[in-house]
């Protein structure tokens, strides 16, 4: 299968790219040393409309698909992995929008993502609730025309700098996975807390916090999708931010991929360049090889997404899964490479190989992924 960019999707790519490169990369030493988010980072990816990215085109955006959205996710994660985990659940609770939401829903919030400037979270996630989202206890009961929401949601990106909150909750505890429901929560709802802010070993400037719900109210016009269809609308909307999670293992190995090369050519031991030692050109040979094949399998998913193939929900749990394992070999090898010296933060590398650990954890661990697959298989 043969996969070849749009003219649009190659601006696209040049953009990010340079972006990234050019705004960015200069602002990396800042960005890893005070670890905190970066109202700058943030204001940059805004001016450069890479919030609306998946808005449909009636309500004011350009209507990318999947494959715009990984393609920015490489792009961005080539230099700062961190930027795509921001991007990250902004893009899936898009996607539950536009997916789940009504007309009047849609035109309220996807007009405003639109516009570039609203950052829209996911808040499913919670203490004893990951992989196994239908375990989620946070309940929304229903009271007159509103629901009112209790819980506490955990790993929640962007929590505290979003301004809509994608939120799910139980409305009919006797119904399981289907009694789940969506709903979107302004920020500045009465209730609605910014708890514990994590401090993750990788994908540093990632604002990732705990959100509690204490009778928080929200009107029954800001349900996503009929009642209790809340779940389906996350299954779907995961298959599609799944090979995104792919791409941005592929542009963070990538990244330390081309560090490894450059230092290997200037690095000499025993007389030579390490670049000349058979044992390190073994090692980027292998590299080289296990990026492509990833890339190969993450962008004929983005496609099969886009054009909603048969298979789709397979192929993104494969792409995902395949691409963070490859990311955390390749940028273990990096740092391997480097030696001693990949060791130190003086180094990108052993940056790069903390962000690729969490590639391998969020959305979906990748022991479930492979449950998925095999659930496909033997359908």
């Amino acid at each position: 299968m043969d996969i070849e960019f749009t003219e649009e999707e190659k601006m696209l790519q040049d953009m990010v790219g340079r972006l990234a490169r050019e705004k960015i990369a200069p602002m990396l030493p800042e960005l890893n040393k005070q670890d905190t988010f970066s109202p700058e980072l943030l204001d940059l990816l805004k001016k450069n409309g890479l919030l609306a990215i998946l808005v449909p085109e009636e309500f004011g955006g350009p209507g990318g698909g999947v494959v715009s959205a990984c393609i920015v996710g490489e792009e961005l994660s080539k230099v700062y992995p961190s930027a795509l985990a921001i991007l990250g659940g902004h893009y899936l609770a898009t996607e539950f929008i536009a997916v789940g939401g009504s007309k009047e829903i849609h035109e309220k919030y996807l007009t405003r993502i639109s516009e570039g400037y609203t950052l829209v979270t996911t808040s499913l996630t919670e203490p004893e609730a990951g992989s196994d989202a239908a375990a989620i206890k946070t309940r929304a009961i229903r009271d007159g025309d509103y629901y009112v929401i209790n819980g506490v949601k955990q790993f929640t990106s962007n929590a505290g700098v979003a301004e809509l909150h994608c939120t799910f909750a139980v409305t009919d505890p006797e119904k399981g996975y289907g009694g789940i429901s969506a709903f979107i929560v302004e920020s500045d709802t009465d209730g609605l807390i910014v708890g514990k802010v994590e401090d993750m070993m990788g994908m540093r400037g990632v604002h990732s916090a705990q959100l509690i719900y204490e009778d928080v109210r929200v009107s029954k016009d800001n349900m996503v999708g009929p009642e209790g269809k809340g779940f389906y609308i996350a299954m779907e909307g995961f298959d599609h931010s799944r090979p995104i999670i792919g791409a941005q293992a592929v542009g963070l190995a990538q990244g330390a991929f081309d560090h490894a090369v450059r230092y290997a050519k200037e690095r000499v031991t025993f007389g030579k360049p390490i670049a000349q030692h058979q044992a390190i050109q073994f090692m980027l040979a292998d590299m080289a090889t296990q990026i492509e094949a990833a890339r190969a399998l993450v962008y004929k998913t983005a496609v099969m997404c886009d054009t909603k193939a048969k298979d789709a929900s397979k192929f993104a749990s494969m792409s995902k899964y395949f691409a963070s394992d490859m990311a955390m070999k390749v940028t273990t090898d990096a740092v391997q490479i480097f030696g001693g010296y990949g060791y130190m933060k003086d180094y990108p590398v052993e940056s790069f190989m903390r962000d690729a650990k969490l590639t391998q954890l969020y959305d979906g661990t990748n022991q479930i992924h492979r449950m998925v697959v095999v659930s496909n298989i033997l359908k």
